[in-house]
């Protein structure tokens, strides 16, 4: 079973632990689009009454819910349990699926729940989930509660940006936010938009003689662009303009249109560029077309093993780019550096700085081009910037920053990271990975507003996050739990 996730006798809802699977498909029956979390902050708030818990709301639309301690954990230090309410809407090209009015369908696969061919929202629902189920619960011991559900998190940390300074009075902070089960997170990059806009000069279609081609590049894996930027993932806009480029070495055409890629947080999957050529170079073409898409399926067979590089007559646009202004912007696109910038010569394996060419919109003389720049080190993030910025200002576009947030900084004398650490060994026998991610977590930018705040992260296996391949491990789901509520039951002193 797929849908009706709202239903007694769902798949899901048979899950353990039955309140937190539970939590969880009540929350992937509300739509909750970045920017459109309204619906699940009011169902929050009625949530929390029904519980007889108090819940407030700040200016932005943050949600905290508080909870007295448990007998015996009144001497405890306060702790704030943090999680964001939205999630990445992405789905199949076949998938016929609304994000702001349906709830996501869900299924159970061995040991994994997934979507039907969209993101699961496991990242960030299953933290949303875990902090209600502990906040209803009547039998586990917990010191004072404040949990927070922050709005926005995943295109521009608005929220968390929005959290002012006294909103919340907890000594510790555990955000529910890493993917990885066997790792405790103690810092993450932080992140700037990049907005880079621009005209070009149109020319008109002749009809007689000419054509026009859909080039199409499709099934790159996608990901995460920041979890998921280590692993050499195709970028559909780097290849559909690369498709391009290689066209031009063999036969001359002019570029009508180009709509890639969606969200800056999701490695694009998918692009489409409309070009006109003579009809007398459509075999040469055809064979330079051929003869790119096999080199890319040959050098992304291990990474995107479903890579499609395809091209379909389509009716004659009426207008094309003028050939000055298409050569400066390929060449502009190719310039601009994706994945991996730099690594971090400080921690192994930590990616210090990267970009995601997000999307790119060419169309009736207006050019947006959208990328995500990452980086724990603020200095390099802006360096990394100027770059991006530079390849575009040649194309003649204007750049705009917009959304940047710190990085997280570790802090290696954390009260909480120790008790975390210390108890993952005692509890299951091995030590922990205990590190910074290169994805924006909020940690950074609540600590702005809240610097004595002790702070860490952990949380269950979400594969394919940002994808229609997102997935939670429901073992690990189990083994997260167990290991949540023994931390909040070792909580230290106050």
């Amino acid at each position: 079973m797929k849908d009706h996730a709202d239903h007694p006798t769902h798949p899901v809802r048979q899950l353990e632990p039955l309140d937190l699977w539970n939590r969880f498909a009540d929350l992937n029956a509300i739509p909750r689009p970045s920017k459109h979390e309204g619906k699940v902050v009011e169902w929050l708030h009625t949530w929390a009454k029904q519980k007889g818990l108090q819940s407030l709301q700040d200016e932005v639309g943050n949600v905290l819910i508080k909870k007295d301690s448990t007998q015996g954990m009144e001497s405890r230090k306060t702790v704030v349990l943090q999680s964001h309410v939205d999630m990445v809407c992405q789905k199949n090209a076949a998938t016929d699926f609304d994000f702001m009015s349906e709830g996501i369908r869900m299924m159970v696969d061995g040991d994994w729940v997934r979507a039907d061919g969209t993101t699961l929202g496991a990242d960030n629902g299953i933290g949303v989930a875990s902090i209600l189920a502990v906040l209803e619960s009547q039998d586990v011991p917990h010191p004072a509660l404040e949990a927070l559900f922050t709005i926005d998190e995943e295109t521009g940390m608005t929220g968390a940006l929005g959290l002012k300074g006294g909103f919340l009075s907890g000594d510790i902070l555990l955000n529910l936010d890493t993917e990885d089960d066997d790792e405790i997170s103690i810092g993450c990059a932080g992140g700037v938009d990049l907005t880079s806009r621009g005209t070009y000069t149109e020319e008109t279609t002749v009809d007689e003689g000419n054509m026009a081609l859909e080039i199409v590049v499709r099934g790159a894996s996608g990901g995460h662009s920041g979890m998921d930027i280590h692993k050499g993932l195709a970028n559909a806009n780097k290849l559909g303009n690369r498709v391009v480029l290689e066209a031009l070495d063999h036969v001359d055409l002019r570029v009508a249109q180009i709509k890639g890629g969606g969200l800056r947080n999701a490695i694009p999957r998918e692009s489409r560029t409309v070009v006109v050529c003579a009809k007398s170079d459509l075999d040469p073409l055809a064979q330079a077309l051929a003869q790119t898409a096999e080199r890319l399926r040959s050098e992304h067979g291990t990474t995107d093993p479903d890579l499609v590089v395809e091209w379909n007559p389509v009716d004659l646009p009426s207008h094309v780019m003028g050939e000055e202004d298409q050569y400066a912007l390929l060449l502009a696109l190719q310039a601009c550096p994706v994945g991996i910038h730099r690594m971090s010569p400080d921690i192994e394996g930590l990616v210090q700085t990267s970009n995601n060419l997000a999307r790119v919109d060419v169309k009736g003389g207006k050019v947006e081009i959208q990328c995500l720049n990452r980086s724990s080190v603020d200095s390099e993030k802006d360096d990394h910037a100027r770059g991006i910025e530079a390849a575009f200002a040649l194309a003649g576009l204007q750049t705009e920053r917009s959304g940047s947030y710190p990085g997280w900084t570790p802090n290696p004398s954390s009260e909480a990271v120790a008790m975390c650490r210390a108890l993952y060994t005692e509890h299951f026998g091995e030590d922990p990975r205990v590190l910074a991610c290169h994805a924006g977590l909020e940690c950074g930018i609540l600590g702005t507003n809240y610097p004595n705040m002790d702070m860490v992260s952990f949380g269950p296996n979400i594969r394919g996050a940002h994808s229609p391949d997102e997935c939670v491990q429901i073992s690990s789901v189990q083994k997260f739990w167990g290991y949540f509520l023994e931390v909040l039951h070792r909580t230290p002193q106050a």
